[in-house]
């Protein structure tokens, strides 16, 4: 079983798939993996095949009934060849900072499917086991955001013996650019972000995705009947350096009267490390404000924050998270306190580079 998370200027213009036709800037990628014909989904979002960045592998068609994701229809296999890294080369900017978020979908969960590494321009980010999701019929995703450290990004998947006796596969592969201000606080010479949780309280619809998210994040619901509360307001993603899509902040976990608010968040227990933590507020009352006190493990997190329908966010860099977490919300005012929406990322280190006989 795998470890834990503890994931010529002719020629650059013709491997730009998707910056110029849609809303994501500069160089960035859909990548359906497998595909011989660029498919377009739901959301309007055009995937190309996948073919001219990497050079291994073979492709298959899954015959699954139901699928509601195009991109899931294919994917692309490589061979059980022990050490061995097969690579994906992505021309980028190497001023800016990448989303990268694979998608794996086996079809069936018989055999099981086939657990390997992650890496990002040599460094490991994770293990991918998707055994459980294939049982209950769903997709894996994985998300992180590095850096890019050259002209091209590498991203790869690699062999691991002590896992499976099968090769790694790939459905699909999103390399999105971010703004400059996206989780600039981190010190991404030396560290990349792998993701943890990214929430939505007090939603129960689908995930959020593109185009509420600019960036393709997803922000998952997490319905609470006794404390959900609706609302609209005209909060301006701009004024946030993390750009949170608005409609994140037209839900909320409310506490009730004379209580604090306590939540288990993440829903998983977390290695003892260092974590990247984002909060964030919008009073649901309009012309309104409340102050609360924000608590995560007994530790203050944010003393006395005044929340206004303005919206507000907070965030640490390096907080120390270990076991399950809980978040505590304490009201100084009259109103009792709130949240919206939150963020979690594990941090890793930078590692040395891919060098492009790697990628093959």
């Amino acid at each position: 079983m795998p470890p834990p998370f503890t994931a010529a200027v002719l020629h650059l213009l013709l491997l730009l798939p998707i910056a110029a036709g849609q809303r994501f800037r500069g160089f960035s990628y859909l990548l359906d993996c497998g595909a011989e014909n660029a498919t377009t989904d739901s959301r309007g979002l055009r995937w190309d095949p996948d073919g001219p960045y990497v050079s291994a592998g073979s492709s298959s068609a899954l015959h699954v009934e139901g699928l509601l994701d195009p991109t899931l229809a294919t994917l692309r296999s490589f061979p059980r060849k022990p050490g061995a890294k097969f690579c994906y080369a992505l021309p980028v900017d190497p001023n800016r900072r990448y989303l990268v978020r694979p998608t794996f979908f086996y079809g069936t969960s018989s055999p099981r499917p086939p657990a390997f590494d992650l890496i990002v321009d040599g460094t490991f980010w994770t293990a991918v086991d998707t055994a459980d999701d294939s049982l209950a019929g769903s997709a894996s995703h994985y998300e992180a955001v590095f850096p890019a450290r050259g002209r091209n990004l590498t991203f790869c998947l690699g062999v691991n013996a002590n896992y499976t006796d099968a090769g790694p596969f790939i459905n699909a592969l999103q390399v999105i650019q971010l703004d400059d201000t996206v989780y600039n606080s981190t010190d991404f010479k030396t560290s990349a972000m792998g993701l943890i949780a990214r929430t939505k309280f007090g939603s129960t619809g689908d995930v959020e995705r593109y185009p509420d998210d600019s960036f393709d994040r997803y922000w998952q619901p997490f319905p609470d009947s006794k404390h959900a509360v609706s609302s609209t307001h005209n909060v301006t993603s701009a004024d946030f350096w993390n750009l949170p899509p608005p409609d994140v902040f037209n839900t909320a976990l409310v506490a009730e009267q004379n209580a604090p608010l306590v939540l288990q968040w993440p829903p998983i227990p977390l290695q003892n490390d260092s974590y990247y933590v984002a909060l964030y507020f919008a009073d649901t009352l309009d012309d309104s404000s409340r102050i609360f006190d924000v608590n995560i493990n007994d530790y203050r997190f944010v003393k006395d924050l005044t929340v206004t329908s303005a919206g507000h966010s907070v965030f640490a860099t390096q907080w120390i998270l270990s076991g399950l977490t809980r978040v505590i919300v304490t009201s100084k005012s009259v109103l009792p306190p709130l949240i919206n929406a939150g963020e979690v990322f594990g941090l890793f280190p930078i590692g040395r580079l891919t060098i492009t006989r790697d990628g093959k």
